[in-house]
């Protein structure tokens, strides 16, 4: 694949005048040289560090080399000028033909613009809501779906190859409580009776999901099983029956998540089951293989920090050595009953994915779990000490609904909560997809219900779909005109044709950038600036003739900015693309 990304070719230009300079410079001194825009726009179109970090290994004070640098720079056809500035920074300042001509580069690759080579065909692993099926989805759960489902986007477009996946937590005491909930929606489709009090009162760990969700299910067992289920006809023992239950209580649950998150459009790839890989038993192969390497040991943990709580006893148990891979304690792998604790099904998890052989694991969880990430990275880390796979955990906050300025509650066991369906019923898909990205995956969010749907500079799900139309508008008055990518682009001069196009360019870096950092409101951020940059070009337009897309007498110079503004569709796509957004073609 080509790069489109001038930063990084205008990065690889620097680092060959450094060699040119220097021919006996170790090569990985060159590892941190960088090409990026300046904090200050009036600065130039690129800044890079190249002389300050290969200085100490040239033997060179770094401003001597700055200015050395800058002069081969400046020799550069691109390049309109090039000066050493600080302590050793070169900044750049592009030919405005060059920054012109990267319109055509924009309008040959249509919607594939940005698309880069980076991720170099690794296979990644992107698990990602993972929620409990022990209810519909909420609007906590579509934070992380819609995040994840962007990262993994936007990672493929750097060049990963990914798999998106869904680890089911059908196993554990919460599913075992949700059978329970449902055999007593059941009961009551039988005519129970008892009331939930009374049932609940009967039940262990008592009656934990309320909510009405559960009625249909129960309606359902009653259609499939008659009264086969009912008290009078079963063992005492609910161990022998109670699997039944909960397993067609699940298959519904699921059924039902798979639902909301394809009106979210979020489709996986791949769904695997905790109660799956535990009858596989692939955790216990994998902590057999941590013991065969002397990382499972029989132990006592040292007293937690702070307040004690009351059930805590020192006793001997089998432990992880978690902290030789960073981890603040070591790890218990063995309830006091013999059965696995989470974590060990967890660490069979992850060792699942390293077994079907992907080279990179990304994994999406809400903040509740941020105190998770060292011993699951450390159990990676161990698990693939042949052949390093990291684990990269994006965390995301909880998200506050609000509507009329009040906020709106939520709680999954009561039954009382805001759904994603909710949600989507409410402000549509793509508002709730644009939204959720509008701020950093770790930063807590206010959900303004209407805000969201709000025609406002300050709704920016509005503000970029609005630029879109607008770009749309134009060339439909234009007849939507074809071969764009051949115009003559000499009249665009203005500052501001100028700014959008130097935005535009950035597009593919923007990419790279978030990919690597895992940062998909990235692409939000982009757009949005993009947009404003498109919306100043219009509204200089309205007073300045010179200025207007579509001049009538004069129509090279039409052309000219019917690319520009083309250019800028293609981009606003490819973006909305990343953050599985639909551009709309008008605004109503």
């Amino acid at each position: 694949m080509t790069s489109t990304d001038i930063f990084a070719a205008l990065r690889g230009r620097a680092i060959a005048a450094l060699r040119d300079l220097l021919p006996d410079l170790p090569e990985e001194a060159l590892g941190r040289v960088l090409m990026e825009p300046p904090r200050d726009p009036s600065h130039g179109d690129m800044a890079t560090n190249a002389a300050l970090v290969v200085a100490k290994a040239a033997r060179q004070p770094p401003p001597k080399l700055a200015a050395a640098l800058a002069e081969r720079l400046a020799a550069l056809p691109e390049v309109d000028s090039a000066a050493p500035a600080g302590p050793g920074f070169v900044n750049l300042r592009l030919r405005e033909d060059f920054i012109r001509a990267q319109l055509p580069v924009i309008l040959e690759a249509g919607e594939g613009y940005g698309a880069s080579a980076i991720g170099g065909g690794r296979q990644a692993n992107v698990e990602y809501v993972s929620a409990n099926p022990t209810g519909p989805m909420h609007v906590g759960h579509c934070r992380g779906a819609v995040v994840g489902d962007a990262l993994a986007n936007l990672l493929a477009k750097a060049g990963w190859e990914v798999t998106k996946e869904y680890y089911v937590n059908d196993a554990g005491a919460q599913v075992q409580a949700l059978g329970w909930a449902a055999y007593w929606r059941y009961l009551q489709a039988l005519g129970t009776p008892l009331t939930e009090e009374e049932f609940a009162a009967n039940t262990p760990g008592g009656l934990q999901y309320r909510g009405e969700y559960l009625i249909p299910v129960g309606e359902a067992l009653k259609a499939r099983y008659g009264d086969a289920l009912a008290p009078g006809a079963l063992p005492a023992d609910p161990a022998l029956w109670l699997d039944t239950v909960r397993g067609f209580t699940v298959e519904a649950m699921m059924g039902e998540i798979r639902g909301d998150l394809a009106a979210l459009g979020v489709r996986h790839d791949v769904f695997i089951s905790e109660a799956e890989l535990v009858r596989s038993g692939v955790a216990d192969r994998a902590i057999a293989a941590l013991a065969a390497r002397g990382l499972v040991y029989e132990g006592v943990l040292e007293p937690p920090k702070g307040k004690i709580p009351d059930d805590w006893e020192p006793r001997p148990q089998t432990l992880f050595a978690s902290t030789r891979f960073g981890d603040d304690v070591d790890r218990p792998l063995r309830k006091s009953d013999g059965s696995n604790t989470y974590f060990a099904n967890d660490i069979g998890n992850h060792a699942d994915k390293l077994d079907r052989g992907f080279d990179e694991l990304v994994q999406v969880w809400g903040a509740d779990h941020g105190g998770y990430v060292k011993r699951m990275q450390a159990a990676v880390a161990a698990l693939s000490a042949d052949k390093p796979v990291p684990l990269d955990v994006v965390l995301t906050q909880i998200v506050k609904v609000v509507k009329g300025g009040e906020p709106v509650r939520m709680s999954k066991r009561a039954g009382t909560y805001v759904t994603l369906a909710d949600l989507i019923e409410e402000v549509g898909r793509d508002a709730v997809r644009f939204t959720m990205l509008t701020r950093k995956a770790d930063a807590q969010m206010e959900f303004d219900l209407d805000k969201v749907v709000e025609q406002s500079r300050e709704n920016p799900v509005f503000y970029v779909q609005y630029a879109h139309a607008r770009c749309r508008s134009v060339l439909r008055s234009a007849g939507d005109p074809a071969e764009l990518a051949a115009a003559p682009l000499e009249s665009l001069t203005d500052p501001a044709e100028l700014a959008l196009i130097r935005r535009l360019v950035a597009w593919p870096r923007t990419v790279e950038a978030a990919a690597l950092a895992r940062e998909p409101h990235r692409i939000a951020f982009f757009l949005h600036d993009l947009a404003g940059d498109f919306h100043v070009l219009w509204n200089r337009g309205r007073e300045d003739t010179t200025l207007r897309f579509i001049r009538g007498d004069e129509p090279e110079a039409t052309r000219a900015r019917l690319a520009l503004v083309a250019a800028t569709a293609t981009v606003i796509r490819s973006g909305l693309g990343v953050m599985g957004v639909t551009p709309v073609e008008e605004m109503r």
